[in-house]
């Protein structure tokens, strides 16, 4: 069993590769949101141009986040991630209120929507009868047990999933572009038709369209977590994120193209489950219903990713000095943070029973990207601190491109306050209620010191 030879206590294994760090970095992305988000897409922009347009967009600004969190990765392999980097770049009290913020509301917040958005799925699937919030409740319970017997256990069952995941995709892209009839001729269903929509109207729709995007094309960030039990982080991080972004760019257009062939423009912006609708168009009743299951499964796996991925966080913050010392404890055998993944599983069921997870999405989105915009930022504050040093990884187009990326990021938080304002306000509300709590913390590590 490896230790910290400082401590003589169990740390970290090393036990994942370039793979395990791909694989979690595309289940991270892949959830259900693109197998529903396309008809939000079309609700705002009435055009093919538009939609594919929007998609595009976000891809790019997922790519220009992978050069940003892959370069910072190689500077700062440390566990924890966006949390060290922030750590590193400002001051802890940054850092702290970031993991504040994921444990009280974007992390477990967005897993307690997902593990809800599942049960309704398995419900419809089976019938089942079981009491509200039940099946949401076991699938957070059963995974938070799995993965405290250790991050194989953890990935494998993840990797599973991302095969499953990907498998039904391609099922989708297939049928698609193969099977399906297409709802009007190719030519014209390729051709951008003129848009009634023009200057502000035109940049506010697709504003607008780009939340659903953006919100599909999240969740990248959350591998960097593991960092420190990657068997060679500086190389197969960076390796991760790239090869895992770019593949599910691919995917995600793919998906659009084909939906967009089915369905049209108009078929799409009224269809509330797209991928449903084509299945049904290729194979009937019998291919809406496989579909159904692999959205049910694709649910599953990003609720497992997160569930491996976050306790990581809680866990630096405990061996920073601030959070409960058995919080920064690993199990002496399977050397994982089990009272860090409890402590999550927790909260998460306690969102999930509580039953607001709509409203909790809203101001988790904000303050999701409101840290990754600072989180670019801090790239150029390392880069100063750092000096000459070079990384075994550099951010292509470095400043433009980690600008453009903190800047698309800032400005959507921005608008998610000027249309949401209440959401948001709560989600930074929270986010601020972290300093308090790291100033009694720091008081706490000084007394005993």
């Amino acid at each position: 069993m490896a230790a910290d030879p400082k401590t003589a206590r169990p740390s970290l294994a090393r036990r994942l590769g370039p793979f395990d760090a791909t694989m979690l970095v595309m289940g991270g992305i892949i959830g259900s949101g693109i197998f529903r988000n396309p008809h939000e897409v079309a609700l705002e922009v009435p055009t093919v141009g538009l939609i594919l347009g929007a998609w595009v967009v976000g891809g790019l600004v997922a790519i220009l986040g992978a050069f940003v969190y892959a370069e910072l990765t190689a500077r700062r392999p440390d566990v924890g991630g966006q949390y060290a980097f922030l750590r590193e770049a400002y001051h802890p009290a940054v850092a702290f209120v970031y993991g504040w913020a994921l444990l009280l509301v974007t992390q477990t917040g967005g897993m307690a929507a997902v593990a809800v958005f599942f049960e309704i799925l398995f419900r419809s699937l089976t019938g089942s009868t079981w009491p509200p919030s039940s099946i949401a409740l076991v699938a957070i319970c059963l995974l938070t047990i799995i993965n405290c017997f250790g991050v194989r256990a953890g990935s494998t069952v993840q990797n599973t999933f991302m095969v499953l995941k990907i498998g039904a995709v391609l099922a989708l892209i297939g049928a698609g572009l193969f099977i399906a009839p297409a709802a009007q001729a190719p030519a014209a269903a390729l051709a951008a038709t003129a848009s009634p929509l023009a200057g502000l109207a035109l940049w506010t729709a697709f504003g607008a369209a780009l939340a659903p995007v953006l919100f599909a094309f999240g969740g990248w960030q959350s591998a960097g977590f593991v960092s420190g039990e990657l068997r060679n982080p500086q190389r197969d991080m960076p390796r991760g994120l790239l090869f895992g972004v770019s593949g599910v760019i691919v995917l995600y257009l793919a998906v659009n193209v084909v939906c967009v062939r089915v369905l049209g423009v108009h078929g799409l912006a009224g269809s509330a489950t797209p991928a449903s609708d084509v299945m049904r168009s290729a194979f009937g009743a019998a291919g809406a219903r496989w579909i159904e299951i692999g959205i049910t499964v694709s649910t599953l796996g990003f609720l497992s990713q997160g569930m491996l991925t976050a306790p990581r966080v809680y866990y630096a913050m405990a061996k920073d000095g601030l959070f409960f010392r058995r919080v920064g404890e690993l199990h002496p055998v399977t050397r994982v943070p089990i009272f860090a993944t409890i402590l999550q599983g927790i909260a998460a069921m306690a969102i999930a029973a509580w039953g607001k997870y709509e409203q909790i999405l809203v101001y988790g989105i904000s303050m999701d990207f409101l840290f990754f915009g600072l989180t670019g930022l801090a790239l150029f504050a390392l880069r100063r601190k750092d000096g000459a040093a070079r990384p075994a990884f550099s951010a292509p187009g470095h400043p433009w491109t980690t600008a453009i990326f903190s800047s698309v990021c800032l400005l959507f938080v921005a608008n998610i306050l000027y249309k949401k304002p209440r959401e948001a306000g709560i989600g930074l509300l929270i986010v601020l209620s972290g300093l308090p709590v790291y100033a009694l913390w720091r008081w706490l590590r000084r007394r005993e010191g």
